[in-house]
């Protein structure tokens, strides 16, 4: 190459840098986009777009699935009926946050009397109770009770702040006259919880379900016992087995 031909290529390479460092860089800083887990791509560990990996968000075929264990209506008094759904979920950092729900009571003939919906979460690694109360059945009785979601279920990175409540001390009383259920509740946690709801329910020798009820206590403070009651107002139909008290609680976001 002569000295003519290096310096022209001198010159020009030094006018592609000029022109790259005015123009390029500046490009190339406007249209590159970061990953996050936002960008609807599957990166930075993700095993879907934005799900998983280091995202809120998580991938819901990576997750063991969860499962509706039973659903049931409960005669309160004539023409008042609650309804019980026990949701299942064992995972134990993956939980639902709200989503919407529906109750369908039918009677003998198959023939809907009664509709209820409403939202809940799903807490993780539990059986999330969902309880409906004073549901009218215009004084027909209810033979099958059906549970639904009325939406897919979003699935994210929850916590279960309500692990450290724990029940004890469950017994059944007066099932001939107005039944009774008595425990005792503790928060085992050193921070206070809120609004922690329970949900009793009264199963037969069998396993089958026959009654339950809903109380909610407003504040637990730490290391606070607090007495819990459920009555009904009738006898009930069948001799009573196992009792469950369990408390819901909805979960919260990892703190970081």
């Amino acid at each position: 190459m002569s000295w003519a031909s290096r310096r022209r290529f001198v010159y020009g390479f030094g006018v592609f840098l000029f022109l790259m460092s005015v123009v390029g860089v500046p490009l190339f800083l406007y249209t590159y986009k970061p990953a996050s887990c936002f960008d609807g791509i599957q990166n930075q560990g993700e095993t879907a777009p934005d799900r998983s990996g280091p995202c809120a968000l998580l991938d819901e075929r990576r997750l063991i699935p969860y499962s509706l264990q039973w659903a049931r209506g409960f005669a309160v008094r004539d023409g008042s009926w609650s309804a019980v759904a026990y949701i299942e979920n064992p995972n134990p950092e993956a939980g639902v946050r709200a989503v919407p729900y529906r109750f369908k009571l039918y009677d003998d003939r198959n023939i809907i009397v009664a509709e209820r919906e409403g939202i809940t979460y799903v807490m993780p690694e539990s059986v999330t109770p969902v309880y409906e109360g004073a549901i009218d059945t215009g004084n027909r009785n209810v033979a099958r009770t059906f549970f639904e979601f009325g939406a897919p279920l979003v699935w994210e990175r929850l916590v279960h702040v309500g692990r450290p409540v724990t029940v004890n001390g469950k017994k059944v009383s007066d099932v001939d006259t107005m039944p009774r259920v008595t425990a005792i509740a503790e928060n085992t946690d050193v921070s206070p919880l809120r609004d922690v709801e329970f949900v009793a329910t009264v199963f037969d020798p069998a396993g089958n379900a026959i009654a339950s009820s809903r109380t909610i206590i407003e504040i637990m403070r730490p290391g606070e016992k607090i007495p819990l009651t459920f009555t009904w107002p009738d006898p009930f139909e069948y001799p009573s087995g196992r009792i469950d008290v369990l408390p819901r609680l909805e979960p919260e976001i990892p703190r970081r």
